[in-house]
């Protein structure tokens, strides 16, 4: 491949790539449009409250630091934020927050990958060729 062929090809690769990241931009504020999204790292956990002869399933939105207002204290954060029984509301728009949040990070690594690639772009040199010494 001669020089003007390797700019060129290296051209349409940076295009190509800088074509996906703007696509997988504009589909995170698609995803941002739709709602609220949970906090980086935050998940729907079920737990079970034991009452006499009964078992209860309940569920909370749970975060690796404390970053939910507790309800009875001004200035106090709880790593957990109660939701109640399956199906409720607030269950609910916890499930689809958090889902939004997976795919936002997923799509977020994507474009970090493709922005490395195209620093390996930059980087690509022509195989040298062998000298006869």
């Amino acid at each position: 491949m001669n020089q003007k062929q390797a700019s060129s090809d290296q051209i349409e690769r940076i295009d190509r790539i800088t074509s996906a990241i703007a696509t997988l931009e504009n589909q995170k504020k698609q995803i941002i449009a739709q709602g609220e999204v949970a906090p980086p790292g935050t998940v729907v956990s079920r737990y079970q409250v034991r009452q006499q002869q009964n078992i209860y399933w309940y569920y909370k939105l749970q975060a690796q630091e404390p970053i939910f207002p507790k309800a009875n204290e001004t200035r106090s954060f709880s790593k957990y934020k109660h939701l109640g029984k399956p199906g409720s509301q607030a269950h609910i728009t916890a499930v689809m927050q958090v889902v939004r949040r997976s795919q936002i990070d997923e799509i977020q690594r994507t474009i970090d990958t493709l922005s490395q690639n195209l620093l390996d772009i930059g980087f690509d040199e022509q195989p040298k060729q062998k000298s006869n010494n």
